[in-house]
């Protein structure tokens, strides 16, 4: 459980940064409320997912919003797609660091939901306050565009934040 969550929750916390960096309202409220970082990193996480989709084989013929899925039938999940939602989400497209982001997909659903999940929270709740008050005057070093992206793995990413600070 451990090696499996590193490399996700490794660059949830670095994408979570980098998108905290990029919106700055959302930055400065969690600098000034610290007490917002649970709704903040379910934010990030519905925001972000960065896991894959999933893909998965109907065992019995089931109706899902009119569409016939065959027993035998294989289905891709999004869940990048159901955590922008704008039924589900309001502006899905928008961080909301004070949007209530329960119901999420994230972590996955039903009888595939990580197993690591809490693990995973409790590191970002830790890990994104701690990032901002040790550097307060955290910023991106380069234009946004300019941040390598890990679009082409399993896990989406940065491969790479260049960030600087003031020195105190």
């Amino acid at each position: 459980m451990l090696a499996a969550g590193l490399d996700t929750t490794a660059n949830m916390i670095a994408l979570g940064t980098f998108a905290l960096l990029r919106n700055l309202d959302q930055l400065s409220a969690l600098r000034a409320e610290p007490e917002l970082a649970d709704q903040a990193v379910e934010e990030l996480l519905r925001y972000l997912t960065v896991a894959d989709p999933a893909v998965r084989t109907a065992l019995e013929d089931v109706e899902v919003e009119g569409q016939l899925i065959r027993a035998g039938d294989t289905v891709t999940l999004s869940f990048q797609a159901a955590n922008r939602d704008p039924a589900r989400f309001p502006e899905p497209d928008r961080l909301d660091l004070r949007r209530r982001a329960v119901g999420h997909v994230a972590f996955g659903h039903g009888a595939h939901q990580c197993l690591g999940q809490q693990l995973a929270r409790v590191e970002m709740r830790i890990a994104l306050p701690a990032l901002l008050r040790r550097f307060p005057t955290l910023r991106l070093a380069v234009d946004p565009s300019e941040v390598p992206l890990r679009e082409q793995n399993n896990i989406y990413g940065v491969r790479a934040l260049p960030v600087t600070w003031d020195e105190n």
